[in-house]
């Protein structure tokens, strides 16, 4: 069946199915895996449009967008949901006819909106990263912990075949020891050079509500450089590259490695000055972690490149060039180069090593998909392959870099245990965001 048959026959299928919650067809929220889950999407259009049409074979019972002519597109899909702008009236009025929540509103919404569905029980799945800041994503994970709810991060490479056989080549011992990793993306979310354009004085759409696109956020004027697709360029509502690319290119290794949280973390940040430039990103950012040795892994250092740093070519590589997003992995016996997303393209260095290379037995369970393997376990009561308690910590690496960038030239110490930095009280400030009145977790 092609799509435009398999979304038609969806589309049937949801118009005939009538609105009972899937928990109460099973024992302990589990539902038979014939059932369809009754779904509510939080943030429609872009990213959020790609991820309804992923879950688009279960009951999508409501939808929410701040943007009705951004989110039109999804709304006309599906004609029977229910529309709403505010997502905290749509939880209102459809908390007992649903089982699960998709979030895919801009990250500084992240928690907010995903906490108004976990405490009301339900299973959620959120775009990466998990949440704008280090205190929301450790006050989501605790809530998902509490709630015994089903969740899955939106770092779709996790479900790759590709991830699973770079984890396969680390335990099997391709490269021994792994010591140091180099991650890159070469994209730039920069403003640097035009921070003038938000004196520009703009009238809001008529489709846009921007006081709730606004939600936790501080106030301040509409200016179209925001909405829809630049706000991950903007600190108070988007992670910068880093928060963009890290839970992809970064998920590889921290899956591996069993990283866990980094002990230091410092950011080289050019001409940036968190002063002057402080509502946007840096052209471009080397940072650098340090991960403390466990159990039988030694220390690693990773160092973290965007824009057009980039690390040196290694020699070994005789062949083209570094990926454009990606990380090089420097064990003692040997190196791993891997491209986007879930360790795509997987290569041993040199090239003659990957030819007398013996893979390893596929050791690690495949996917069915991202989506589907969150469907799969609200159904059976299991958890997805990137849960919250795995995928916070991820995310969580990458809102330690901002917090470096913001904070020019130091090394920081982190105690992630008691989330704060031992010795600097100008960062821990970035720690937890005040948020604005009537919008506090």
């Amino acid at each position: 069946m092609n799509r435009r048959g398999f979304l038609k026959a969806s589309a049937a299928a949801i118009a005939s199915f009538s609105i009972v919650p899937g928990s109460v067809l099973g024992l302990n929220g589990a539902v038979s895996p014939n059932s369809k889950l009754n779904i509510a999407c939080v943030g429609i259009g872009g990213q959020g449009a790609w991820d309804l049409d992923g879950v688009s074979g279960e009951n999508i019972v409501a939808l929410c967008d701040v943007d009705s002519k951004h989110a039109a597109k999804s709304f006309g899909k599906f004609p029977k949901a229910r529309t709403f702008k505010d997502f905290r009236r749509m939880f209102d009025a459809v908390e007992k006819d649903i089982d699960a929540a998709v979030v895919a509103t801009p990250d500084h919404v992240h928690a907010a909106a995903v906490l108004n569905a976990i405490r009301r029980g339900k299973h959620v799945y959120c775009e990466k990263p998990l949440a704008h800041s280090v205190y929301e994503v450790r006050t989501v994970m605790e809530e998902a912990r509490k709630q015994k709810v089903v969740t899955q991060l939106g770092n779709q490479g996790h479900s790759f075949d590709s991830i699973r056989t770079f984890c396969e080549y680390i335990r099997d011992g391709a490269i021994g020891n792994v010591r140091e990793v180099h991650a890159m993306c070469n994209s730039v979310y920069s403003h640097m050079d035009d921070l003038a354009i938000l004196d520009q004085k703009q009238v809001v759409p008529e489709t846009l509500d921007w006081d709730l696109w606004l939600g936790p956020a501080q106030n301040r004027p509409y200016n179209s450089t925001y909405v829809p697709g630049h706000w991950r360029s903007w600190m108070p509502f988007g992670t910068g590259v880093i928060g963009d690319w890290t839970c992809h290119v970064v998920d590889p290794v921290f899956w591996a490695l069993n990283l866990g949280a980094p002990s230091t973390i410092e950011a080289e940040t050019g001409d940036y000055d968190p002063k002057k430039h402080g509502d946007t990103f840096p052209k471009g950012s080397i940072v650098r972690y340090e991960f403390p040795a466990i159990e039988n892994r030694p220390a690693v250092k990773l160092i973290w490149y965007d824009g057009a740093n980039r690390p040196a070519k290694p020699e070994e590589l005789d062949k083209g060039q570094l990926p454009g997003i990606g990380a090089l992995v420097v064990g003692d016996k040997g190196k791993i180069l891997y491209g986007s997303h879930g360790a795509a393209g997987v290569k041993l260095l040199p090239e003659s090593r990957m030819k007398e290379y013996k893979e390893p037995a596929k050791t690690i369970p495949r996917s069915p998909g991202h989506h589907r393997e969150w469907i799969d376990a609200c159904k059976s009561g299991t958890q997805a392959g990137s849960d919250f308690k795995y995928g916070g910590p991820l995310a969580e690496v990458a809102l330690l870099g901002v917090i470096a960038m913001r904070v020019k030239n130091r090394k920081l110490e982190w105690d992630g245990k008691n989330m704060r930095f031992t010795n600097s009280e100008e960062a821990n400030q970035f720690i937890k965001p005040t948020f604005r009145e009537g919008w506090g977790l």
